[in-house]
């Protein structure tokens, strides 16, 4: 009887799994990441950088809107989701809103911060009338509460927290301090809106404030994070846990990805990056199982 030859690959199996392992990390460190438009009419570009410096995975790039907008065409060519702000009214936000909005309707996502409620036109606790935000007001999450961000403490309701990606590993959110207050709040969720996470304090009327909700229109989907994204970035109100605080990052960093899948439709819900390396490796584990198995029925009817 002769010897059982080693168990061996060829080169062209070898390859093949290698490749199949390369494509595996290769999706790990690319899966869900996005590439963000920052619009404002202030500090659009360093607030860019704030992200870039504190959210893996995903690119950001600052646009001042104060004077203009960027062309639909180029916005869709060259980003996943935009993140819409203002730092101060601005008579340019209705252009910028009815681009915004167009951007939606192409089915891209859209993620709006305070003070975007200051120069909706619903808003009346503004130092001059609000210019509004054009077509976006038609298809964004949430109107004011009638006077828009109160300038009052803002913590977030645990209790009122869904399970959803938006609220992924999120337990807490805090609006602490400024001037002439905290940069949070004042919003009401219209009919359609899906509220995932409340600030415990009410709004204007009394209601429940909305800190994260998000809302579908065809295939617009608009995501409205209840606090400003430029905390970081302020001059003289920048500390993390004593002018804001909580999982300020985790937040938005769930809400761009979740906008760059087009709030869910274009995810793939069970994988993560390393999920994907999971399954190759798994896949190999069964390929090498099943040639071992074929080795042993080959020895066995020598």
């Amino acid at each position: 009887m002769r010897a059982a030859a080693p168990i061996t690959l060829s080169l062209s199996s070898t390859l093949r799994f290698v490749a199949a392992l390369l494509v595996g990390l290769a999706l790990a460190g690319t899966a869900h990441a996005a590439r963000v438009a920052v619009l404002s009419d202030a500090y659009a570009s360093a607030t860019a950088a704030n992200f870039a410096a504190n959210v893996s995975g995903d690119t950001f790039t600052g646009i001042d809107v104060s004077t203009s907008v960027p062309s639909l065409a180029t916005l869709l060519a060259n980003y996943d989701v935009i993140l819409l702000f203002e730092d101060g009214e601005f008579a340019n936000s209705t252009a910028v809103g009815t681009r915004v909005a167009a951007f939606a309707r192409a089915g891209h996502g859209v993620v709006l911060g305070t003070f975007y409620d200051q120069d909706r036109s619903d808003a009346t606790g503004t130092t001059t009338p609000p210019h509004g935000w054009g077509d976006l007001e038609n298809i964004d999450p949430n109107t004011t509460d009638g006077v828009g961000t109160p300038y009052a403490v803002r913590t977030l309701d645990p209790t009122s927290i869904v399970k959803h990606p938006l609220t992924f590993k999120v337990t807490s959110l805090s609006a602490l301090q400024g001037s002439p207050g905290p940069y949070a709040g004042g919003n009401q969720a219209k009919p359609g809106t899906t509220v995932v996470a409340a600030w415990l304090q009410p709004n204007a009327r009394g209601l429940v404030d909305p800190a994260i909700a998000y809302r579908r229109t065809g295939a617009a989907c608009v995501i409205h994070i209840g606090i400003a994204p430029d905390y970081p970035v302020l001059p003289a109100f920048s500390d993390y846990g004593t002018d804001f605080g909580g999982d300020f990052y985790r937040v938005w960093k769930n809400a761009f990805d979740f906008g760059a899948a087009d709030c869910g439709a274009n995810a793939i819900p069970t994988l993560s990056g390393w999920g994907y390396v999971l399954m190759t490796l798994m896949l190999l584990g069964t390929a090498f199982a099943s040639l071992s198995r074929k080795s042993r029925g080959a020895k066995a009817s020598r």
